[in-house]
């Protein structure tokens, strides 16, 4: 007795439009290093003529590129081969951190459930391995935002300056992913949740916690490096709402 065998499935041909097969060869000059950070692009009419393609495949392919971040395109210049970089990947998903945190607002807890633990762990390294340089860093960086705090508050400056200060503490560990990351935390917070701007007269207490966590890092008090900077993401994490409600 025998039985039909089902055909296998198989891979459907897709076909790529012409912007797109330039597009990905394009990416691939990139990856394999044919074309490096800081070269110009080949003009639009070499491209043409190396693929074999109109100049409206050409562009649509070098704005994609663009939009990815991968080449920067100037008016009335070549465009040029960016540098990769973890910053470079991440900077392209603030757009898409800003849709998800404004159409699901529970994404911001656990966007904040998310920097405490990256902070947390980010604090105890930094404080384990920190040197005299990266705490006179860290030092600099709190006399600036202390100089932001006038009778005529610079708010804008203050908050850019403590974002550089927890930044500051992420250089300690020598890891540009772990960088760019805790970076990109700190900016989707700060870029769309308007709360972080208002610090209800609670200015002097931040640099309080600063000046302390300081203190742990430059002893290289893991522990209570840890200890100072729970208190003080805990006290501030309330300052993080959503911009609109539904």
């Amino acid at each position: 007795m025998s039985t039909d065998t089902p055909p296998k499935p198989t891979d459907k041909i897709v076909r790529l439009k012409l912007s797109e097969q330039v597009l990905d060869r394009l990416r691939e000059m990139i990856r394999s290093g044919d074309l490096k950070p800081g070269d110009y692009m080949p003009s639009e009419r070499a491209l043409m003529e190396q693929f074999s393609v109109g100049r409206p495949a050409v562009r649509e392919a070098l704005q994609s590129l663009h939009t990815q971040g991968l080449i920067t395109i100037s008016h009335g210049e070549r465009s040029r081969v960016n540098e990769l970089s973890a910053n470079l990947v991440l900077d392209q998903s603030d757009m898409v951190a800003n849709i998800l945190l404004d159409a699901v607002p529970a994404n911001l807890e656990h966007l904040k459930e998310a920097r405490r633990m990256f902070e947390l762990g980010i604090v105890r390294a930094a404080a384990e391995r920190a040197t005299d340089k990266d705490v006179e860093k860290l030092r600099s960086l709190l006399t600036k935002q202390q100089s932001f705090l006038t009778r005529e508050l610079d708010v804008r400056n203050f908050v850019e300056t403590d974002m550089a200060f927890h930044t500051g503490i992420a250089d300690i560990l020598g890891n540009p992913v772990i960088t760019a990351a805790s970076s990109a935390m700190l900016r989707w917070l700060q870029e769309y949740h308007t709360a972080l701007l208002h610090w209800s007269d609670n200015e002097q207490i931040t640099l309080d916690e600063h000046a302390r966590i300081i203190q742990r890092i430059a002893a290289n008090d893991a522990d209570g490096a840890v200890e100072e900077m729970s208190s003080h993401l805990d006290r501030s994490r309330e300052k993080f709402m959503p911009r609109r409600t539904s």
